[in-house]
């Protein structure tokens, strides 16, 4: 369990609130609209009216004492930046900000962030693979190179072996798991047989992943 100052309640901030209360973490919530905190209280640990870009409210915080601090200002770089700034200029541990462009994550890196996120980039990206091919079910791209692909299981690959496919060697691919009815099978050996009706998480290079299924 991890101590997470959040700033900013909007849509983003508040969406993440709520993940963290599921995943059982604590949150400190931070938003200067009084509608927007009293919304959040059910959600986090506690939650404050406050301006982020105020030195005085923030040294209030105790923003040392966080595992991380989460910056989901969204309708207002400056603040973003301001906010982003303050935190790494008081120590926090680790900082990481919300940007909606290349140069504002550029200004938010140089101005304290450790990690800067792109909502809107990342769920375009998402949208425009997962759409636009019919046998793709789910992406998540690890790095500009890298990504995990759920995929239909190719009918010319049913009742063959892991080992007999061998896109590993062929491909640089590997299965990560077969997934059926929301059940995911992860105990993959090179004898496993390749199940009908399935789906599977495949793990390499995007580049390798499109040139192999066709994507």
């Amino acid at each position: 369990m991890k101590s997470i100052l959040l700033i900013g309640l909007g849509r983003f901030g508040r969406h993440i609130a709520m993940k963290l209360d599921e995943l059982n973490h604590q949150v400190m919530a931070i938003d200067r609209n009084e509608e927007r905190v009293d919304a959040i209280l059910p959600y986090v640990t506690n939650a404050q009216i406050g301006d982020a870009t105020k030195e005085g409210f923030m040294e209030s915080l105790g923003v040392r004492n966080f595992d991380v601090c989460i910056v989901a200002i969204g309708d207002n770089f400056q603040s973003s930046l301001e906010a982003t700034s303050l935190l790494s200029e008081l120590g926090a541990k680790y900082v990481v900000s919300r940007a909606a462009r290349d140069v504002h994550a550029k200004f938010l890196l140089k101005n304290g962030a450790d990690e800067v996120i792109y909502p809107e980039k990342q769920m375009a990206e998402w949208a425009a693979i997962r759409y636009s091919a019919d046998h793709i079910l789910d992406y998540v791209e690890l790095d500009d190179e890298h990504a995990i692909f759920e995929i239909s299981v190719p009918e010319n690959w049913v009742g063959k072996t892991v080992g007999q496919l061998d896109i590993r060697n062929k491909h640089n691919i590997n299965i990560m798991a077969f997934k059926h009815m929301g059940v995911m099978n992860m105990n993959i050996k090179s004898d496993t047989p390749v199940p009908e009706n399935n789906t599977m998480l495949v793990l390499g290079n995007i580049r390798d992943i499109q040139k192999c299924f066709h994507i």
